[in-house]
């Protein structure tokens, strides 16, 4: 069953990673993950936001079994989109965050993982199904336009660089124009 606040095309996953938001939604943040750093195409990211991340199978998840985040959708290399936050709710994605004066991202954005990092191209398939969803969140939240969707170095420039230099931005408003 679809209620409010879910992407119809998403594999729902619900977090626990959220909090009720205290703003209206404006802004819409792309960033980019992969667990452990550089490998792709399995669960983990899945289990992080979901809090279920064994820090035994890799020694990198033992540094970040205390993380609470989550995102509202994450995009796997094959374009596949699993939700983990309903769009009405704040997920735990920006931490220390700013923009346009206003601190504390996640009360007002949406966040939008890319299965990636800072030194990979983003697949065709992810670019394709990031406009599809953009596409709908635009129509979804009429106070985010093309000036108010950024990447996570907007919001967290000393502390985060991604979606990161391969992430191709004309390529992407293209899509969604």
């Amino acid at each position: 069953m679809i209620t409010k606040g879910w992407y119809r095309f998403a594999q729902g996953y619900p977090s626990p990673h959220f909090s009720r938001r205290s703003e209206p939604i404006d802004l819409l943040v792309i960033h980019n993950i992969s667990l452990p750093p550089g490998v792709f195409q399995n669960n983990y990211v899945h289990d992080l936001f979901l809090n279920k991340l064994d820090p035994f199978l890799h020694p990198y998840f033992q540094k970040i079994l205390h993380l609470k985040v989550s995102a509202h959708c994450l995009i796997q290399r094959d374009g596949m989109i699993s939700q983990f936050v309903s769009f009405e709710n704040a997920a735990w994605h920006a931490g220390i965050s700013e923009f346009e004066g206003k601190q504390k991202c996640n009360d007002f954005s949406i966040g939008i993982e890319l299965e990636g990092t800072d030194d990979h191209p983003f697949s065709p398939m992810q670019y394709k199904s990031l406009a599809k969803l953009t596409k709908y969140i635009l129509q979804s939240y009429p106070l985010i336009n093309h000036q108010r969707i950024i990447g996570h170095s907007d919001i967290a420039p000393q502390r985060k660089t991604d979606p990161g230099p391969f992430f191709d931005w004309k390529t992407y408003f293209d899509m969604i124009s």
